[in-house]
């Protein structure tokens, strides 16, 4: 073999492999019939992966041709961003963090992410003052000077934190700000290093329940005015209840405001794509139940609550079918 068709073999190689990496993706391989769709979740001992593996489960079982896989990331953050850079297809996002890129705001003030597509949302992720019973602390008011775990810098619970004290006439200035994650926060509450420790995620917590194994706890409400004047502000909230008896040794009902978990299309997602994903989802949410506590709360009828963006137009559609 010449040099020229040495050169001319490789060239035509190149062009195959180039061909390949087009066609893979959520657009599939055409010579396999094989559709790609990758699904960013959360860390693996958090709600996301559990949740985001049962949907790749689903859609792998219902869609003919399907190869979905989940994979661990740095959860709602990290995949906006990942969805932007179309390393992945799908992604577990919650929905004032999905209102934060769509709107260049907060910690993507600058840096708008378009091309994002509401699928569902999921269910309802809780915004939870927590201190220890043992401190005397029974209301949000009563945080001024109290040294407050409000989550890490730059992260939707520190925004989370900083937007339900301002409904309360409450700034930063007010506290002893403390930025921390909500497992350093958990920690310094047991050591009685912070008043308060904030998180952001669906009840019953496994971190919450370790602290009310050793120490008795207390939620703190976020009553209806302050709730009120919150969603006004930003649509995303809504309210939500957090049943007595959620954590041992707590048997009070307590009312607060959530975001919505939802599953959110990067631009590789077309409509009939969109369609397909959202029926096989919707049509075996007992899969999403068996996968973890919170699948309980994933419901057709709840899906549309909290959409912070614009809907995939054959996610629209099938929820809009009798």
């Amino acid at each position: 073999m010449n040099i020229s068709t040495v050169k001319k073999f490789f060239a035509a190689g190149a062009v195959l492999v180039f061909s390949a990496a087009l066609l893979t993706g959520c657009g599939g391989d055409s010579a396999s019939g094989k559709k790609f769709l990758n699904i960013g979740t959360g860390g693996t001992a958090g709600t996301y992966y559990p949740i985001g593996g049962a949907i790749a489960e689903i859609l792998n079982k219902e869609i003919p041709g399907m190869n979905a896989s989940a994979q661990s990331t740095g959860a709602s953050v990290a995949n906006i961003n990942m969805l932007r850079d179309k390393a992945i297809d799908l992604a577990t996002v919650q929905n004032d963090i999905t209102y934060y890129a769509v709107t260049g705001t907060e910690m993507f003030d600058g840096k708008k992410v378009d091309g994002l597509q509401g699928i569902a949302s999921l269910y309802p992720e809780t915004c939870q003052f927590v201190t220890l019973q043992s401190s005397g602390i029974k209301n949000i008011s009563e945080l001024k000077g109290k040294r407050v775990a409000v989550g890490a810098a730059g992260s939707g619970v520190e925004a989370n934190v900083r937007q339900i004290l301002a409904a309360y006439g409450i700034s930063y200035d007010d506290i002893d700000a403390k930025f921390l994650s909500f497992a350093e926060g958990a920690s310094a509450l047991k050591d009685g290093n912070v008043d308060v420790a904030v998180l952001t995620a669906g009840y019953p917590t496994a971190s919450v329940q370790d602290i009310a194994s050793q120490n008795p706890v207390r939620l703190l409400p976020v009553e209806d005015k302050a709730a009120d004047a919150l969603i006004a502000k930003y649509p995303f909230y809504t309210k939500t209840t957090i049943p007595a008896g959620t954590y041992g040794g707590f048997n009070e009902d307590i009312p607060s405001v959530s975001v919505m978990a939802m599953l959110v299309a990067g631009p590789s997602v077309d409509a009939d794509m969109g369609y397909s994903i959202t029926k096989a989802i919707f049509s075996n949410l007992d899969r999403l139940q068996a996968a973890h506590a919170v699948g309980k709360q994933i419901t057709k009828a709840t899906a549309e609550d909290g959409m912070s963006l614009p809907m995939n137009a054959g996610a629209e559609k099938y929820f809009n079918e009798k």
